[in-house]
């Protein structure tokens, strides 16, 4: 029997004979009345399409919808200058919500169904932060209003966290201690189906690995150069032969950035960016110790030298069923996405496009998925928030069924109704569950309980980015 069987029973028994103080479906209609501001507001932040730690529009928008519904708002914490806090409320409980807001480099696409680049911006929501991060607030000023109409006590913050995709935004906001006093934490992400279980992610490290040598002439004096290049593709040739002998869990990815200008310069400079995962991170700083011994060993051979700098660390996130159960109850009763006819047309369209897709989408789309320990092997800095306060997660149909992340097929759906209802399922599950939160004190200390038993008594956090500044131009 999993040991925390008990815990998640605990919870069902909670969530079972929790009276239903307060008037929650106030707070359900509301979100609906509200739909088309939201959508709005969604759609703003898909239009801009900020990178990370540039979101300065798209998180004045967030912050100025939280400060019209009553919100006190901090902004710049952590010496971030897109990230902000709005909290509403006094005394326990603290439950917060994050709120993300960054788009990716290098892919956009207009809310069409069929591969169509959108030719004057270079960047887009492919992993649907737009979506995220509208969802989030909508869900706060629901709950805020519904604390207020009911005189319930406690603190409710929405955490603004830029920079997730490799920038480790709430990392930095974990070192500077903003969730010390937090009893529970939400979030949600955009996905191809509708789901809430106690699920866990890699753990990952990254960094810019520099090379310098001396430039030349490539035929009248190659003898006088030391290729960075060479440097680069020394160090790649290794890293690929390291595979080998790591963990079957791993995985690593890179890209080189700089490779010189032209064929016949031996170039002085050549940088290269690598990402490493792993499930566990004492096992992952293990192996980036190997990974910087075979820039180190590139360098001794081709005669240059090598640096790097850590871009960011994140950790695997830490499970907490007694949340996610309660969550997947809310999410049961909110029910899925519901297609119109408009939006199966769409998404049949789309379907064609992709790799593999379900038979009846509009079916999948509805579905909430069974509860269940699941892992993904893409990473996260919420991981870094679950190792300092109980957090769970959900997931809601945003994109096509058979969608993957970070691809047009997820621009083109979260431009449109398709994305915007799945933003509100997540909106309604997540004010749910926090109205649950702030009237059972009973599922706080059992949420509480089990982060505690799974972290372990010797546990001490450190960011796995150590203590470098933020590098807020990383997307530059």
């Amino acid at each position: 029997m999993h040991r925390f069987t008990a815990i998640a029973a605990l919870t069902t028994v909670l969530m079972a004979s929790a009276a239903q103080g307060g008037n929650e479906e106030s707070m359900l209609l509301r979100l609906d009345r509200e739909q088309p501001h939201y959508a709005e507001l969604a759609l703003s932040l898909w239009d801009k399409a900020e990178l990370g730690y540039l979101e300065n529009e798209s998180s004045a928008l967030l912050q100025d919808t939280l400060a019209r519904a009553g919100f006190s708002i901090e902004t710049g914490v952590a010496g971030l200058p897109t990230a902000f806090v709005a909290s509403y409320g006094s005394g326990a409980p603290v439950i917060g919500l994050l709120a993300e807001f960054d788009a990716l480099p290098g892919i956009s696409q207009t809310a069409a169904p069929v591969r169509e680049p959108a030719t004057e911006k270079h960047s887009g929501h492919a992993c649907g932060h737009h979506l995220f991060g509208a969802g989030s607030v909508a869900a706060a000023v629901a709950v805020r209003h519904w604390m207020e109409e009911n005189g319930v006590s406690g603190t409710l913050r929405l955490y603004g966290t830029p920079a997730e995709e490799g920038g480790s935004g709430k990392v930095y906001m974990v070192r500077a201690g903003l969730f010390e006093d937090v009893d529970s934490v939400l979030v949600w992400h955009p996905s191809d189906r509708n789901q809430s279980n106690p699920a866990t992610t890699l753990a990952n490290k990254s960094a810019k690995f520099r090379f310098r040598g001396v430039s030349s002439h490539a035929a009248v004096a190659p003898e006088r150069g030391r290729s960075a290049l060479d440097g680069v593709e020394a160090m790649n040739v290794m890293a690929n032969m390291l595979r080998e002998h790591m963990p079957q869990e791993v995985r690593m990815h890179y890209v080189i950035t700089s490779g010189g200008s032209a064929p016949n310069v031996v170039p002085d400079f050549a940088e290269s960016f690598y990402y490493l995962r792993h499930p566990e991170a004492a096992t992952l700083e293990a192996l980036w110790e190997r990974l910087v011994a075979t820039a180190e060993g590139a360098a001794l051979g081709t005669g240059t030298e090598v640096s790097y700098e850590v871009i960011h660390g994140n950790h695997s996130v830490l499970p907490n069923e007694t949340l996610a159960r309660t969550m997947h109850e809310r999410l049961s009763q909110v029910g899925g996405v519901q297609y119109s006819a408009r939006d199966l047309a769409f998404a049949n369209t789309l379907a064609e496009s992709l790799a593999q897709s379900e038979a009846d989408l509009a079916a999948a789309a509805a579905r909430i998925e069974p509860f269940a320990p699941s892992r993904s092997m893409g990473s996260t800095d919420v991981g870094d928030v679950s190792w300092v306060v109980p957090t769970s997660e959900m997931r809601a149909a945003t994109w096509v069924p058979g969608t993957a992340p970070h691809t047009w097929q997820a621009i083109a759906a979260g431009g449109t109704d398709i994305g915007v209802k799945g933003m509100m399922v997540a909106a309604k599950t997540l004010a749910l569950t926090a109205a649950d939160l702030f009237q059972q004190p009973q599922l706080v200390r059992a949420a509480r309980s089990e982060f505690e038993q799974r972290r372990g008594e010797d546990f001490s956090y450190r960011p796995l980015l150590g203590d470098r500044e933020p590098p807020l131009d990383y997307r530059k």
